[in-house]
């Protein structure tokens, strides 16, 4: 067999245009439509032995890092194995980005064209935040349920551009349409919502907010980290203008590698901020080029090609066990932990009947007694100011009453 020969920067050129043009993908559905329903059995859905950390604890803490499955390992080990044994080629390497974003684009019904690979979701705020155009007196309204990272993203575009950063604070853990249209005027040209809070599972009415932002002429991004994967999300439906989402979560992947949403047609309205060689479509004459004009044109550096090989694995495993079915029963499993603390006099920091998968509540015993207590019973969860615990597609009823038996004795 014939080792390939690396690429040279011409052939890279090339590769790189070639590889630019993605083919029209179907879109799947959009949202469940039957009521979400855990489902019983040790191995709901048919998933455990695809997670070794099943066997050795109670991992209820998806919000925060989810475990990935073994064929998702699989993949990354696999790619480094390629490496290590003969040189990668860059046409097969841009290849793969390009089914990982077509494989997105269907997750959440969206044209390939219009999805970009970045580095993590901050960055796709970033982007949001440098290229929508605005001038002094101009403001943006985000919620206070949003990540702290965006925040501060949007503080240090009021202190270099003079926009005026206007923040909605939550009433009992939820931020309501009518909250965010108290905030946007004919000034706001830019709301920031997080699909589904990090802090306490909180699902936005996101396309009443888009309907809100775009009857003021502004843009809708929202950062969906804790929503795609953990249930059926459709763009088209949502209306937003931009969407990011990283992949260690519920797209059960690793770091470096998060899928960009970008309205196909804001590509040719939003200038560009960042530039460099990947955004290449056509090399022209005396060092000058042509860009891309979908959304790989924020593919701007070399990205971590094995997390996108890694991303396409899980991908794939998504789309074979079925987001709808995830959602109903981690949704399903949502209700029962959230019904079980209720009924032990917990406080929520979740709002009472909130579709998500993510479940917080306040306990007033110290951190240090918290954490020994679920350490001891095997159990992960995030202890902060507040407890948050959220059940993946590989959790079970029976862990769930392991929890809430721990809460029982701490309640």
């Amino acid at each position: 067999m014939t080792t390939p020969r690396p690429i040279d920067r011409r052939e890279f050129m090339a590769a790189a245009a070639t590889f630019a043009a993605a083919a029209a993908l179907k879109p799947s559905p959009a949202h469940a439509t039957r009521p979400p329903k855990a489902q019983l059995g040790a191995d709901p859905l048919g998933v455990r032995a695809d997670f070794p950390i099943v066997a050795d604890r109670a991992f209820l803490n998806a919000p925060y890092i989810t475990p990935s499955p073994q064929q998702v390992t699989a993949a990354g080990q696999d790619f480094l194995e390629r490496k290590l044994r003969r040189p990668l080629v860059v046409g097969d390497l841009l290849a793969k980005n390009n089914e990982v974003r077509g494989q997105f684009a269907r997750l959440v019904n969206a044209s390939p064209d219009e999805i970009g690979l970045v580095y993590g979701t901050t960055e796709g705020e970033n982007i949001v935040a440098n290229t929508v155009p605005m001038a002094p007196g101009d403001n943006v309204v985000i919620g206070d349920l949003n990540y702290d990272g965006a925040i501060v993203v949007h503080r240090e575009l009021e202190r270099r551009r003079g926009i005026e950063l206007r923040i909605v604070p939550n009433q009992n853990g939820a931020i309501t349409p009518e909250a965010i249209a108290a905030r946007v005027d004919a000034r706001t040209r830019l709301v920031s919502i997080a699909w589904v809070s990090h802090q306490n599972g909180f699902l936005h009415d996101v396309r009443a907010i888009a309907d809100i932002a775009h009857a003021h002429g502004a843009l809708l991004h929202t950062d969906a980290i804790q929503a795609v994967g953990s249930f059926p999300v459709d763009v088209k439906a949502a209306d937003v203008d931009f969407l990011c989402a990283g992949t260690y979560k519920w797209l059960l992947g690793g770091f470096g590698a998060a899928p960009f949403y970008i309205r196909k047609a804001l590509l040719e309205r939003l200038p560009m901020d960042r530039f460099g060689t990947f955004q290449v479509a056509k090399q022209l004459p005396d060092h000058h080029f042509e860009l891309a004009t979908t959304a790989r044109r924020y593919e701007y550096a070399t990205i971590p090609f094995a997390e996108v090989h890694q991303l396409s694995a899980a991908l794939t495993y998504l789309e074979k066990v079925g987001v709808q079915r995830i959602g109903e029963h981690v949704i399903g499993l949502a209700q029962k932990i959230q019904d079980g603390l209720q009924k032990q006099g917990y406080k929520m920091f979740t709002p009472p009947g909130n579709q998500s998968a993510v479940v917080s509540f306040y306990s007033p015993r110290p951190q240090p007694e918290l954490k020994a207590a679920f350490d001891a019973a095997r159990l992960d969860v995030t202890v902060r100011d507040y407890i948050r615990v959220g059940a993946a597609l590989f959790n079970n009823a029976d862990e769930v009453d392991q929890f809430l038996a721990v809460t029982k004795k701490l309640a």
